[in-house]
């Protein structure tokens, strides 16, 4: 069975968002569909999309669990983005938590750190 997700984050300004997404996500939207809507495909048939609803801005919250955890969260620091906060559940899974202008909560989980064997 194929599964296509589209997470949506309603923004109140279309141009400021755009622009912040596109230094979380590092890379320009997969496709724009219309004037005030953007996509971008995380993984196949996984997208996340930004769309101008000023009544309806700063509601989302999403996680995307990610493999490359460390590595994701230093490139977006890289381009400019740090996390608002960061947590270490008792598991060990890790999430960073990330903020657009309008209050969004995009965040990226990823799993515990390994620990190493030996010296």
């Amino acid at each position: 069975m194929t599964l296509d997700l589209f997470a949506g984050i309603p923004v109140r300004d279309y141009g400021a968002a755009l622009a912040w997404y596109e230094r979380l996500l590092g890379s320009a939207p997969s496709f724009l569909p219309n004037a005030t809507e953007a996509v971008w495909e995380l993984a196949d048939h996984r997208f996340v999309y930004i769309e101008e609803l000023p009544e309806r801005a700063g509601y989302a919250m999403h996680t995307a669990f990610v493999e490359d955890f460390d590595a994701r969260v230093a490139e977006i620091a890289d381009r400019g983005i740090e996390p608002i906060e960061r947590e270490v559940y008792s598991n060990g899974v890790r999430k960073a938590i990330y903020r657009d202008p309008d209050g969004n909560e995009i965040s990226f989980g990823g799993g515990p750190v390994e620990e190493k064997d030996g010296p």
